[in-house]
Order: C-alpha cells, then structure tokens, then sequence
C-alpha cells in the first residue's frame, strides 16, 4: 500500500498560472498609437479648425503637433522604466501612489468604453449616409451589436490576432488618406495657403482645443506594455513615431483641403467633398469607406487598452482579482475583455454614453498631467532601486516636463463648465469605488512597480 509520502513524492508538479503573451513590436505598438489617434476626426475636422482660423490652420496642425509631442516624449522616458500592463496608471502608482493611480487608471476605462460607445453609433449613421435604414430599429442594434462582439470576440481571442487586426485596420485607414494627400497634392491653389486675416484670441483657443482632442490618444500605448516584447525599449519609439507621423499626415490632409475645396469652413465631410472635386463621386466614396474603416479600428483599440487598463487595475488589486483572470488558452484577459465589451455595448444602444464622455476632457488631463509629472518625479534619487533606469531620456532636463504640463493644463482651461462638472462626478465615483475596494473588496496586496 502506499502511504501518504509517496503519494506526495509522485504527484504531478502544479500548472502554472497562465501569463499574458509577449508578442507586440515596436511597429505593432506604433500601430496602436496611430490607430488610436487617427479615428473619425480627420475625416470631419479641417472644416472646423478652418472655421476658426482659415488659412492659418496648417501652421495649427504642426503647432499642436509639436505641443503633444513634448507631451508623448514624456509617455516615452517614463515608460522606458516599466514592463507591464497599465501605462499612466503604473507610472503615476510608482510617483504618486495608489490613489492617484486608480484615478488614473478608472478615468482611462471610462474614457476608452466611451469612446468606444460613440463611435459604435457613428460608425451606424455613417453607413446610413448610403443605407438609412441602418440609422434606427432592429437594424441600427443589430449593425451595433454585431461590431461590438465582433471587436471583442477578437480580442479574447489572443494578441497575436488582435494585433493583426490593429495592424490591418491601420493600413486600411492610411490608404484612403494618403490616396486623398497624394492625389490632392497636384490640384492645389497654392494661394489659398497663405496665412492672410487676423484671428482672435478666442479663436486662437477653441481651434487649438479642437486639434488637443484630435491628436489624443496616444497615451495608451504603453497601458498593454505586458503583452509587448522589450517594452522598456520599443515603447520611446512608439510614441515618438506616432506622433510624427499622425502630425504628418493630418497637416498633409488640412493642406489640401484647404487648397482644394472652395469655402471649406461649410462644409460638414471636406475630405469627401474635396475628393469629389479632383478624383469624381469614386474618390468621395473611398474617402466615406476609409472614415467608417477609421472608426471601427479606433474601436477595436479601444477595447484592447480599455480591458487592459481594467486588467491592470485589478491585478494591482485595486478592482476584484475576477478582472485580472487569464484566460488559460489565448492567454489574454478574458473576462475584462467580456466586461469592457458589455458595458460599451450596453452604453451605445441606450445613449448612455453621451452622460459620461463629457468626463473624457478631465480625465485626458488626469493622464497626461499624471504622467508628465510622473517623469520629473521618478529621476529622483529616492527613486533608484524602486523603480527601473529610463533607457530613453528626454532632453532639456526639467523643461519638456514642465512645458508638457503646461500643454495638458490647455485641456482644463478650455473645458467646458459641462465638462469640469462631469471631470469631478467621474472623478468623485472612482475615489467612492477606491474607497468601496479598500473596505469590502480586500486587496492583494502591493505589487512590484516594474
């Protein structure tokens, strides 16, 4: 008979529990950040920014550009320190505890299931700009609902699809745009681009809020660092390219519609219409296929970094451990996936979604404004052994930070009383969901930093 030490001595060692899978590159994390920048606004907002400055919009793009890439070049030092799930809500953790972080980390969930709410619902007025009756009934929840699973499913699926899918739905939106640049280049009137009028100051800002809005986005590059190969290093020149290319590409864009399209501040799709102008009803047709392509990869990223940043703040245990579950065959966080899909679906058949985004001015602030003073606070010396050297440093010692902080404070400045008041609630309902976690929930204790 054998006893119990032999029965001990033979037993099978346990399984291991399932990690997440180190599969993205630089050019994979460069494509999430484009993706994620590059959504609908391109398609519409030339027309706007015009409308408030005219012929000195150009100069707007590559201005703003500049502005967030002071703001992205600090994204890039301080995620050169970290190589797990979370982004600003693991460098703010690390600088300014977990308080500060949850609020970080909660807002950037609100902001992407948002996000992701909205666009669902653009994405079925713009298919009803051919098909109406795809705007309402059955057929508007079912064009809705069959998007949103879709992005899920593929999603739980593994990061080896989803990054496919990112990479593929980022071409795919790069095409028509640089079809539109190229083509467009050789009908300009290059008269129109001359910076002619004054503009005043109030016009100044709300074109300047309008291209802060545009190019966000980026800041969640870093939030799937866990599932990204050498992130530490691959992460800098993440951020770096996707703004340089992004404000490459929306200046490209603003040129020529300004160039070719007569009266542009009138028009509601100056893409399509200046397409319709120098390539016929075929151009105007790809720029509209491109602008619905555009807005479901901007989804299909935005339940990737939402149901991370989720996964991260439960892993962290500041949400129930339900939602850093592993998914033992795609290895993937499945059911913050499943969660962050339902809940983005639930808010865009209902409308909800429009209470809520209106936090979505606060709480790119939070992020950028966390994360900015994150990267002056971690080259403390208190700091070394806690958390990781930077392997990418940003130059001008304290003065990109501070100018950085400077830009995300613009954001603050130019909110709406609607939007502050929304900024506090959601602000309010993360500190109540902190504080809920910390007294019922149990924690899992802390974590290592990097």
């Amino acid at each position: 008979m054998i006893n119990a030490a032999a029965r001990a001595s033979v037993a099978p060692p346990p399984v291991p529990a399932p990690t997440l899978r180190r599969a993205l590159g630089k050019w994979d994390l460069t494509a999430i950040g484009i993706n994620q920048v590059i959504g609908s606004a391109i398609f519409f907002l030339p027309s706007q920014v015009a409308a408030q400055i005219g012929s000195w919009s150009p100069l707007a793009f590559i201005a703003i550009g500049f502005a967030s890439l002071l703001v992205a070049l600090c994204f890039a030092e301080v995620g050169s320190r970290f190589d797990r799930t979370g982004g600003p809500y693991l460098y703010t953790r690390a600088a300014f505890g977990r308080f500060v972080a949850f609020e970080v980390g909660w807002m950037q969930w609100v902001t992407r299931v948002t996000s992701q709410a909205s666009i669902a619902n653009a994405i079925a007025l713009a298919l009803g700009f051919y098909w109406p009756v795809v705007t309402s009934g059955f057929v508007r929840v079912s064009i809705i609902s069959a998007v949103t699973l879709a992005l899920g499913w593929v999603n739980l699926r593994g990061i080896r699809p989803s990054a496919f899918v990112i990479n593929l739905f980022t071409v795919a939106k790069l095409i028509p745009l640089a079809l539109f640049i190229l083509v467009g280049l050789w009908f300009i009137d290059v008269g129109r681009l001359a910076p002619s009028g004054a503009v005043t100051t109030s016009q100044v800002s709300a074109a300047a809020l309008l291209l802060i809005f545009a190019f966000g986005g980026y800041d969640v590059i870093g939030v799937p660092a866990g599932e990204a190969a050498d992130p530490r290093r691959h992460l800098p020149f993440a951020f770096v390219a996707t703004i340089v290319s992004v404000t490459a590409i929306m200046t490209l864009a603003q040129i020529v519609a300004l160039a070719t399209l007569p009266d542009l501040p009138a028009s509601r799709t100056p893409l399509a219409d200046a397409s319709q102008l120098f390539i016929g009803a075929a151009g105007a047709l790809v720029i509209s296929a491109g602008a619905v392509i555009s807005m479901t990869g901007n989804n299909f990223g935005a339940v990737l970094t939402g149901s991370r940043m989720l996964f991260a703040l439960a892993e962290n245990g500041e949400l129930p451990r339900w939602f850093a579950t592993i998914h033992p065959r795609y290895r993937t966080p499945s059911n913050a996936i499943v969660f962050t899909t339902v809940v983005a679906l639930v808010l865009a058949l209902s409308g909800s979604f429009v209470i809520l985004a209106i936090a979505s001015a606060v709480a790119r602030l939070v992020a950028y404004t966390g994360a900015c003073a994150a990267t002056l606070r971690l080259r403390h010396p208190s700091f070394d052994g806690v958390v990781s050297g930077a392997t990418f440093v940003t130059p001008l010692g304290p003065f990109v930070p501070l100018a950085a902080i400077g830009v995300s404070l613009t954001i603050l400045a130019g909110a709406t009383t609607e939007q502050l008041l929304g900024g506090a609630i959601g602000l309010a309902a993360g500190g109540a969901l902190f504080l809920a976690n910390d007294r019922f929930g149990g924690r899992a204790g802390e974590t290592r930093a990097t």
